[in-house]
Formats: structure tokens, sequence, C-alpha cells
């Protein structure tokens, strides 16, 4: 998920990440002097520019949800990330919410699509729908990325359509210590590439004739030590997760870590799309899926990403509102969904941005016979 703001035909463009702390956020309890209320000041004192808000959808994907449902012959559960957002601790909490109204059944289904996220959070969230069913199935008919894929690996079968995909997942991350961009962003920091740049140093070593110096002796000059220690240990974190998610049905321990680990370090990119013939042949419950199923859930994201389109208003250069739409969990009569509603200022001194007026929330709809009730869930 890209958090780091960038320009685009003379906008300023923000990529707000939903319940971690942004880098605005960090500066904020860190502490500048007064700088928090010199960017209240900046904010235009009269703006005349309308505040964008995305459309929620709720009666036509509640239509589609009960066609899905009907189709499949099990109750039905959708996980929807945008671009912008992530699989995160909270959704566990606010997947609980709707699987309380759905209680133990034999079979269970989700649609999952995501790029990713927090690899802890989606064990979490297999362990919770796990506890609700005794068979869970996963349609997955676009991209279901990373930690996405983590989560997909908790089903007994994996329903893909022809522009599905799975990735790796082996960990990068971005550590207090981590190198830093021209837009002093905190650079992501892979165990793959750590380990490419010591081979082809060493690789190179042996063609020399002189003795050659530690790689990580020059490395440490540009990544810290405690850096390179996280990705490892992060890493390893990658194979034990995805090792316990897939113990939920696979009791071959050895076959699971076996899988684990390919999923970890067998691609030489990330972003490696696995379709479904690679998918089953690394071990995976990966089935093509019905063409009915796939199209309605394509009409589905349809609805999603309307919703969750970058509904982001510019007052001017520094100063912006989102009020994006970021992740959605919705079954039968029942949406939730993760709303940003907070302002962005650019405090051009220390090159970031920072956020004001911070509103954002868990949103539920819910349906109770004719009644459609909405509320405000919070998570802390």
């Amino acid at each position: 998920m890209n958090t780091s703001p960038g320009g685009t035909m003379g906008y300023t463009r923000v990529y707000a990440r939903r319940p971690h702390p942004s880098s605005g956020q960090i500066a904020e309890r860190r502490g500048h002097g007064t700088f928090l209320e010199t960017a209240m000041d900046a904010l235009p004192a009269k703006n005349p520019v309308k505040i964008k808000v995305p459309p929620v959808l709720f009666e036509q994907t509640q239509k589609l949800v009960k066609e899905v449902e009907k189709e499949t012959g099990a109750p039905f559960l959708c996980y929807w990330t945008s671009t912008s957002g992530a699989i995160c601790q909270n959704d566990a909490y606010a997947l609980y919410e709707l699987l309380k109204r759905v209680g133990k059944v034999k079979e269970l289904g989700i649609f999952v699509k995501s790029d990713g996220g927090d690899g802890c959070a989606s064990l979490r969230i297999v362990n919770t729908l796990r506890r609700h069913t005794d068979r869970l199935i996963a349609y997955v008919p676009l991209e279901c990325a990373s930690a996405a894929t983590m989560l997909v690996l908790g089903a007994d079968t994996i329903y893909m359509g022809p522009m599905a995909y799975l990735t790796a997942v082996d960990t990068s991350l971005e550590h207090d210590l981590s190198p830093v961009d021209r837009n002093n962003d905190l650079v992501s920091v892979s165990q793959d590439e750590l380990r490419r740049v010591v081979n082809l140093w060493n690789q190179q070593s042996r063609n020399s004739r002189k003795d050659p110096p530690n790689p990580y002796a020059v490395l440490f000059g540009h990544v810290h030590p405690l850096v390179i220690g996280a990705v490892d240990r992060a890493s390893s974190l990658s194979v034990m997760l995805s090792t316990e998610i897939l113990s939920f049905h696979l009791r071959d321990r050895d076959k699971a870590r076996r899988i684990a680990s390919h999923l970890n370090s067998a691609y030489p990119s990330h972003r490696y799309p696995i379709i479904p013939k690679e998918a089953r042949r690394i071990g995976l419950p990966a089935r093509e899926m019905p063409a009915r199923v796939n199209e309605m859930l394509l009409n589905l994201n349809g609805l999603y990403s309307e919703m969750g389109q970058r509904a982001r208003t510019d007052y001017d250069e520094q100063h912006q509102h989102s009020n994006e739409i970021l992740n959605i969990i919705e079954r039968r009569d029942l949406q939730i969904y993760w709303q940003n509603d907070k302002d962005w200022h650019y405090r051009a001194e220390e090159r970031r941005w920072i956020t004001l007026n911070d509103n954002s929330s868990w949103r539920r709809i819910e349906r109770t016979g004719k009644k459609t009730v909405r509320s405000v869930i919070h998570i802390r």
C-alpha cells in the first residue's frame, strides 16, 4: 500500500494509511513545538471547494450478495480493500461483528480482494472465520496479494477466476531506522533485496584477486543493522504465520511448512502473479471458479470500486481533505466499512504530511425488516 504523497496534474495526491499511524501522526506524537497550531492556522479560512463524498451503494451491493449466496448455497461474506486500504488488526473485530449474526455454519464462503497488509491480522481473521464454520471456501476473482494470500491459505478450497492471482508472502518493512526517500518517507526494505545484494557482492568477489571486504560492512553504511535484523525476523514470521494458517485444514505440518517456505522465498518478485495452475502445483487447493459466480463477483467489485473511489478534495497545494472508503466487509443485511474523514497539511520544512481534524471511523449499515439503520463502530 502506497502511503506517500505524490504530485499529479498540478495537485497533491495523498495515499492515507488506514488505522496505522501515518508519518504525520508520528510527528504529532513526538511533538514539534507549535507546528500543530501553525498548521491549523494555515488551513484556508473560507474554503469554497465542495468536499467530495463517495457513494455508499448498500442497496445495489446487497442485491448481489444475496444472488451470490443463492448461487453458492452457503452463507457468504465479502472482504474488500481499495488500493489505498490494507488488511489491518481491527478488521478482525469488524468481521466478528458480521460473524456474530451468522453463527456457526457447516460451510462459509468469503470473497477476498486485497493488495495485502498485516499478516498477523490475517491469522486473526482466519481464526475468527474458522471458529464459525467447519468448511471455509474462498472466492478470488481478482488480486489477492501478500497478506490476502495468507488469508486464503486458511480456506479448504480456493476458487480462482480467469483474472485471479495470489502472490508471494515474503516480507518488506518500514522500520524507524529505515533509509528515507526524497520525500523524507521511510523506504521499505525486503529480505529478498538484501539477500540479492549480498549474493551479487559475493559473485563479484570470487572473480577478484584481492581479498574481498565484508559486504555487510558496506551495507551497514546504507541500511542500519537493526533494520536488517528486523527484516530477517519478519521473514521468519511470514513462514510461521503461513504455516499456522494452513494448519487449520492441512494436518500434514511438514507439507504446510514446505508450502509456506515456497511462498516466502521461491519468487524473485513479491508481485509475481501466482495463477491457478501455479497455485495447484505448489499444493494449494485452487479450483476454477464457476463462470456465473465470477461474473457476479466482478460486478460486486465494480460497485465496491465506485464506493472506494479517490474522494480527495484539494484546498490548495498544501491542504487537502480525504474522505475515501478504504475497507468494506459485508454480508446479507449488514455492511461495515472504514471511511477516512480527515484534513491533511503539508509541512514543507519537514517534507511530510500531517493530519488534522481526523474523524475517520468504521461505519455500519444494517437492515432490520424494512428499516435501515446507520451507526458508527468504535474500535481502539
